[in-house]
Order: C-alpha cells, then structure tokens, then sequence
C-alpha cells in the first residue's frame, strides 16, 4: 500500500495525558484490493467508522494528539491483535487459536464486513496478509505505542481514547421498544482497562453534552483496551462508541446536516476528556 497507514496531528503544545486515536475512519481503499473484492465500492464501506476522525479533529487544540487511520478496516482491523488470522480467508497458514472474532470472520484481516457479507471470491496469499500487517497494523501501532509511552513520561499517565463509531441496530438489544437507547457505549473491559474513577468522569463528559451513555454493553473494548489498558500502571485504556445516527445517513454513508453542530457538541466533549490529562496522576493500584 503506497499510502501512508496513518495521519498523526500533533498539538502547538502538548499539554495532556491524553491520546485520541480513531482506528476505523480510514477510507483510502487501494484499487487493486477493490477490484478483487466483490461487494461495490458502497458496500464495502459498511464497516467503516466514517467521519469519526472529523468528530475529534479538534484534540490537537486541546493539547492532545489524534492519530487517525487512513487504512480502513475492511483491509486491515487495528483493533485486532496481529496474530489473528483467519485460516478460512487466508493460505498458507499454520495452525491458529481460533477465537469468536476469527470464527464470524472478523480477524485482523478481515473476510466480512457488517452484516456477514464475503469482502472475496476466494482466498488471500498469506504473502499478502502478511505485507498488509507489515505495511498498516505495525507502524500504526508502533506510533500509538510511542505517544502512549511518551504521555506516561510527560504527564505521569497515559490516557488512552479509543474512537469508534456503532451502528444505530446495535442498540436494538439494549431494551424494549420505545426506551430510550445510550448515544454512546462506554468500553474499559468492565473495569480492567481502565480505573472507575477515571471512567466515571469521561461519562460526565458526554452526560453534560446532553449525551445518555451506557458502559461495556454492547462494547466492551477490543484489543486496544486490552494490549494498552494498564491502569495499575497509570494507562488506561477507554473505548468510545458513539451511534452513527446521531451525525450520518448511515445507508448513504454521508454525514447529516447538522453534522458540523454535533462535532462542536463532541468538541466541547473532547476538551473536558483532555482536561482530565492535565490532573495529577490517578493512585498507582496493585494488580
């Protein structure tokens, strides 16, 4: 991929803890893996948190580094460890640890976007897997790594938001009919990648936009939470899920009218998270 795999926006000044990263709003598709997919260039965009990076575009001017994908995720998933391959998509492979995510298709490199649909005709070279890890996944991470590492140094912690989008279905499950559903799922892995109080005051965050949210149901966090989750260390970890309807046409895969008001509504958000990394360092805990 001749691309880079990423775009990192640094403040004037960094004067937070904090690190927004959006793993998902990646849409440089390259043309030789559209060409080999099967599903239209609409479709294949199913699974893309789109716009999510225009939502925290203004982290940088609340002295907090955003690192966005440009790779989407229906070329290569960052929210997923490297080693989960998926054997039914891919030749070559040894044996795996098979797990849920690889068994539905939702591996590192993925077989389906939403809705189960086949991204392929056939199999992948695993020649090729491996250069999109190579290329994509292993710089990603390995920037993420260094601005979380540099926060803890800078700031005493390093608070990691991870930014994610959910399709406004997904809330079908949370309740009957007719009650009002969360705007925003708040993910720390059910307490262990990030501590409660910490978790608690991002909540407040979003509560005083006018924003109802719910925690860990259902998105609990994936593999960034858990690879950068450590809070008896002073790294947290927290995944933000925010419902598509609130600023996209989700079958156009276009944003709403009133698009650039909800993203000040999410900027006065990003500015009281960023706050919180200019705090004295939560207590170190026992693990």
């Amino acid at each position: 991929m001749a691309k880079a795999a990423f775009r990192l926006t640094m403040p004037a000044r960094r004067t937070s803890a904090v690190v927004f990263a959006s793993p998902h709003s990646g849409s440089e598709y390259p043309a030789e893996f559209l060409a080999a997919a099967r599903l239209d260039e609409q479709a294949i965009r199913s699974s893309e948190d789109a716009f999510v990076d225009r939502l925290f575009a203004c982290a940088p001017e609340a002295g907090a580094p955003l690192i966005a994908a440009e790779a989407p995720r229906a070329y290569v998933d960052l929210n997923r460890a490297a080693e989960e391959l998926d054997p039914a998509l891919i030749e070559g492979l040894r044996r795996v640890n098979p797990n849920p995510r690889i068994a539905s298709g939702l591996g590192v490199i993925p077989r389906v976007v939403a809705g189960g649909r086949p991204i392929y005709h056939g199999r992948i070279p695993l020649a090729e897997a491996e250069a999109r890890l190579a290329n994509v996944w292993h710089p990603y991470h390995a920037a993420l790594g260094r601005l979380v590492d540099e926060a803890q140094h800078s700031f005493g912690q390093a608070i990691l938001i991870d930014c994610h989008s959910m399709p406004h279905e997904a809330l079908e499950s949370l309740g009957p009919r007719g009650i009002r559903k969360p705007d925003v799922v708040i993910g720390d892995r059910f307490g262990a990648s990030a501590a409660p109080g910490l978790v608690a005051e991002i909540e407040a965050a979003f509560a005083r936009a006018g924003l109802r949210c719910a925690r860990n149901m259902p998105f609990a966090g994936a593999y960034v939470a858990q690879a950068y989750g450590r809070p008896a260390r002073r790294r947290h970890a927290v995944q933000i899920e925010i419902d598509r309807a609130l600023y996209m046409d989700e079958a156009s895969i276009a944003p709403r009218p009133d698009f650039e008001s909800f993203r000040d509504l999410i900027g006065g958000v990003v500015a009281d998270i960023a706050a919180l990394g200019r705090a004295d360092p939560l207590p170190m805990a026992a693990e």
